[in-house]
């Protein structure tokens, strides 16, 4: 009898042992903070938001998460209780693998241990490099990394369009700033030719980058001095 080889990207797009797939519209809430954390999910088209409440109301932004990305995981290390909240920012498609589905799978199939922890090391990059990101750079380096990322722009990804439902409001909770800030921000990128954006999308350019890597920015067009 031939083996069949196991495939993790085939695993991950079909249904099957403790493996749903479901569809949430935009705003849809896939999983609440304080919930019993008993599942990983797995992003197969659009973007989700992770975000944390505090005991005084203040919500924090920690991450956004797009095709292809998992979330959830912590259940996986002994998590019981949701840590963060998940919402839909558009319209995605999401399965929801059992934490003793993923739990098997992890402990039989070499390639999907090593995709997932790849995914792992993926994310404490990049929580790290958050938190360089939040303590040394101003707020527009924050919004334009932000977008890039968004964008899957400066690791060596294609450009890709970012859906306007992705709120000024949610981009400054990302950035730790106020929405005016990225207003203001937004629109000088588009005047300098970084990014154009209309009624359906946001376009990021590559040269946006120059505000990642070089400290003194690009070179600035007179503009007015950004709100307070």
């Amino acid at each position: 009898m031939v083996m069949t080889k196991f495939d993790p990207l085939e695993f991950l797009s079909k249904t099957g042992h403790g493996r749903t797939i479901s569809k949430y519209r935009a705003r849809n809430v896939i999983y609440t903070q304080g919930e019993i954390a008993d599942s990983v999910f797995y992003i197969q088209t659009g973007v989700v938001k992770v975000s944390v409440v505090s005991e005084q109301g203040r919500e924090a932004v920690i991450a956004i998460l797009g095709k292809d990305e998992f979330f959830g995981e912590g259940c996986v290390a002994g998590q019981k209780q949701r840590i963060a909240t998940a919402c839909a920012i558009i319209d995605c498609e999401i399965m929801r693998i059992e934490k003793d589905a993923i739990v098997d799978v992890l402990a039989k199939e070499p390639a999907f241990a090593e995709l997932f922890a790849a995914h792992i090391l993926q994310r404490v990059i990049r929580v790290e490099e958050d938190v360089i990101d939040q303590l040394f750079n101003s707020s527009e380096k924050r919004l334009a990394r932000a977008l890039l990322l968004l964008a899957n722009l400066g690791n060596g990804g294609k450009p890709e369009a970012i859906i306007s439902k992705i709120s000024q409001a949610t981009l400054a909770e990302m950035v730790g700033t106020t929405r005016s800030r990225v207003s203001y921000f937004m629109n000088k990128f588009r005047e300098l030719g970084l990014i154009d954006y209309g009624e359906h999308k946001i376009e990021i350019h590559g040269s946006l980058l120059s505000i990642v890597v070089n400290h003194q920015g690009p070179v600035r067009k007179k503009a007015s001095r950004p709100p307070k």
